[in-house]
């Protein structure tokens, strides 16, 4: 019996064949992940029901197992209070930095071979998609 945090055997399996510098998408339930990912990427399903998974769960989860180095969010109006940055800052912490892209900018950087992993989660909160890029061990 696995005693880690995930049991998702595809998402572990996938986890498994990243590596340094590889990108995994955390995608809202707003996000097309068909028409706007990586065609080689693999896509987990997550999103069984609105807001189940969020992804500052799915997040956190994540970091038990890899060490992220960076990560990558869409832009949003000045206007727009994220509260999901607060959260992904919290959990990420100070040594991850966080930048933004353009929405396109964003699509393409997803589209690219660097992602190999999308997970689709029931994130409703909106902006909520985040960019990760693996570290190395450390």
């Amino acid at each position: 019996m696995i005693k880690a945090e995930i049991l998702h055997p595809e998402l572990l399996g996938v986890l498994a064949k990243c590596g340094h510098k590889t990108q995994i998408l955390i995608a809202d339930s707003n996000y097309a992940v068909l028409s706007n990912t990586n065609p080689n990427a693999k896509i987990i399903y997550l999103n069984f029901s609105r807001n189940l998974l969020q992804s500052d769960i799915i997040l956190s989860k994540l970091l038990q197992c890899i060490n992220v180095e960076s990560a990558v969010m869409m832009e949003y109006p000045e206007s727009f209070n994220n509260t999901i940055v607060r959260e992904y800052e919290s959990i990420l912490g100070k040594d991850v930095p966080i930048s933004y892209m353009s929405r396109q900018a964003f699509y393409d950087e997803v589209k690219s071979d660097k992602t190999s992993l999308v997970i689709a989660s029931g994130e409703t909160r909106r902006f909520a998609n985040i960019l990760l890029t693996v570290g190395v061990v450390l």
